[in-house]
C-alpha cells in the first residue's frame, strides 16, 4: 500500500472493506430491525469459532473512501451497523460523523479491545477471553453479549458483567455449531439469573445475511 494511501487509512478517510449490505438486524437488543451493515476488514482478536474469518486479514479487502462508504449506506437505511473483523482496529471519527450528518443511528459491534473512536447511538460489546475488552468500552457499552461455547462462558460472562454500567443490556449467545447443546443451558441460566437474556442469531433460522 502506497504511503498517502497508508495515511488516509490510519485516520480514517479510507477503511478496508469487506462487504455492504441491508438486511435484517439477526441478533440481540436491535433484532428484528432493518438496518445496513458495513463489515470492515481487519481482526487480531482470533476466536476459533468465528464464522466470517475470511475478514480477519485487512490487506485482503481495499480501502475505500468513506464518502462512497456513507454514500452506499444512506441510500438504504438510517441505521447503520458497523461491525467487522474489529472496526475499532480502525479510527471510526470519520465515518461516524458523516454517518450523523446524515441522521443516521450508528450502532458498532466490537470486541471491545481496542479505543472507541467515532459518535455511536448503541454499543454492542461481545467480549473474548484471549483479548479483553479496554475499561473505557465497557463503560460505554449499551449491550453486552456473551458468546457460550462451553459451560466455562457462564463464569466468564459474570465477570464481564461486572465491568458494564448497571443500564447495559446482558446477553448470553449460543455458538452456532453448539447451539443444540448450548441453548437448553442457557434457558435454564437464564431462568435462574433473569438479570441476563437469551440472544439467538434469528438471520441464521430466516437464511438471510
Amino acid at each position: 500500500m502506497e504511503k498517502a494511501m497508508l495515511k488516509k487509512v490510519s485516520n480514517g478517510e479510507f477503511l478496508p472493506l469487506m462487504e455492504e449490505f441491508y438486511t435484517i438486524q439477526g441478533e440481540g437488543y436491535y433484532k428484528g430491525t432493518a438496518a445496513y451493515f458495513i463489515r470492515i476488514g481487519g481482526c487480531d482478536v482470533g476466536c476459533h469459532w468465528c464464522d466470517v474469518k475470511e475478514s480477519w486479514d485487512a490487506n485482503l479487502h481495499p480501502p475505500t473512501d468513506v464518502n462512497e462508504i456513507v454514500s452506499n449506506a444512506i441510500k438504504h437505511s438510517n441505521t447503520i451497523v458497523i461491525t467487522g473483523g474489529e472496526p475499532l482496529m480502525w479510527d471510526m471519527s470519520i465515518l461516524t460523523s458523516q454517518l450523523k450528518a446524515h441522521h443516521c443511528k450508528t450502532h458498532i459491534e466490537t470486541s471491545g479491545a481496542y479505543k472507541l473512536t467515532g459518535h455511536w447511538d448503541w454499543i454492542c460489546l461481545s467480549p473474548k477471553k484471549n483479548k479483553l475488552p479496554t475499561t473505557q468500552v465497557c463503560e460505554s457499552a449499551n449491550e453486552l453479549k456473551i458468546i457460550v461455547y462451553n459451560n466455562d462462558d457462564f463464569k466468564f460472562a459474570e465477570e464481564q458483567a461486572k465491568r458494564v454500567d448497571s443500564t447495559c443490556v446482558l446477553y448470553l449467545q449460543p455458538e452456532w455449531s453448539k447451539r443444540d447443546k448450548m441453548i437448553p443451558l442457557i434457558v435454564d441460566y437464564v431462568m435462574k439469573n433473569p438479570k441476563w437474556k437469551v440472544s439467538l442469531q434469528t438471520h441464521k433460522y430466516l437464511n438471510i445475511p
